[in-house]
């Protein structure tokens, strides 16, 4: 486990009990210079891990709550006439920090939910027709609830592919659930938790993480699995070269995680799931979930020699 990242897991455990593994994809999606969507019910820590991210990496945080009637203006900002000046001056929302927290991001409309695409693809919003340059880093982590709750919009193509990941937590297990009953949740643990690294450190980690380099069997091997998706009857359709960018830079970074300055196959497949579940749209009739389907895949797909 690399040294440097490993104190930050340590913290983020002890605030999200029994994720380990959610812990740990999340702060992979942070080194890749990823965004996160985080589906699942009400009340399952979605919330609490991305404040306990943005205090452990020092970030800047702002959280927006997403609500049928918020408009792209209350996100991204809005230009407001100063008497005094008598000229028009540009307010910035808060999409304008450097860990944002779009909590139930698919209770807006689709016209609020837009706010969000040139911010998360390109760094930067464009308002009555001047751009502005957001923080870097910029990383978003979006939480969404279940779609067939009511009130909830289901979140177009365009926008699910702007995320890098896309995990759900689950239910604790007895024993952790039956410590959370008797008080010491993750919440109480929040004020306790201390910034780990600098702006600086981690940006340059991330730099360190993209310049590592991936070997062309490797490569062949993530172009195999796409190609697989494509040619699979059970998706609608397969996944897009920037899927296959996506899956490459995630297993940069959990590889940068364990320790290692080169990529294994299993950093690839250990980064697939939760890199394609959100791109793939399964057409089985059947129980198996579009999760299954991608791990029979991997299964299936050999690696090159």
């Amino acid at each position: 486990m690399n040294s440097s990242i490993l104190p930050v897991l340590e913290q983020l455990n002890k605030v999200l009990l029994g994720k380990p593994h959610q812990v740990k994809l999340a702060v992979v999606c942070l080194l890749a210079k990823g965004h996160l969507l985080i589906e699942d019910l009400p009340g399952m820590g979605k919330t609490t891990l991305g404040q306990a991210m943005a205090k452990v990496f020092g970030l800047d945080f702002q959280r927006i709550q997403f609500t049928s009637d918020i408009l792209p203006a209350d996100i991204v900002g809005a230009n407001i006439f100063d008497r005094e000046k008598s000229a028009f001056e540009f307010h910035p929302g808060p999409v304008f920090a450097q860990l944002v927290l779009a909590d139930e991001i698919n209770r807006a409309t689709p016209k609020a939910q837009s706010a969000l695409l040139e911010a998360m693809e390109e760094q930067q919003v464009t308002v009555e027709g001047s751009t502005y340059e957001l923080p870097s880093p910029f990383f978003v982590i979006a939480t969404q609830n279940p779609t067939h709750q009511i009130g909830t919009y289901p979140l177009p193509e365009s926008q699910l592919d702007r995320f890098l990941f896309k995990i759900s937590l689950g239910y604790p297990d007895a024993a952790l659930e039956k410590v959370l009953l008797k008080g010491e949740s993750g919440r109480t643990k929040m004020p306790s938790l201390q910034s780990l690294l600098d702006l600086e450190t981690l940006k340059q980690l991330q730099e360190t993480v993209a310049g590592l380099t991936v070997t062309d069997h490797l490569l062949q091997y993530v172009m195999d699995l796409i190609q697989a998706t494509r040619q699979s009857p059970d998706f609608a359709h397969g996944l897009s070269p920037r899927a296959g960018l996506a899956i490459v830079s995630a297993a940069k970074a959990w590889a940068f995680v364990d320790g290692r300055d080169y990529v294994l196959p299993e950093d690839i497949q250990q980064v697939f799931v939760a890199s394609a579940r959100h791109r793939l749209q399964s057409i089985k009739t059947s129980s198996t979930s579009t999760i299954e389907l991608i791990e029979e895949l991997i299964n299936d797909v050999p690696v090159p020699a």
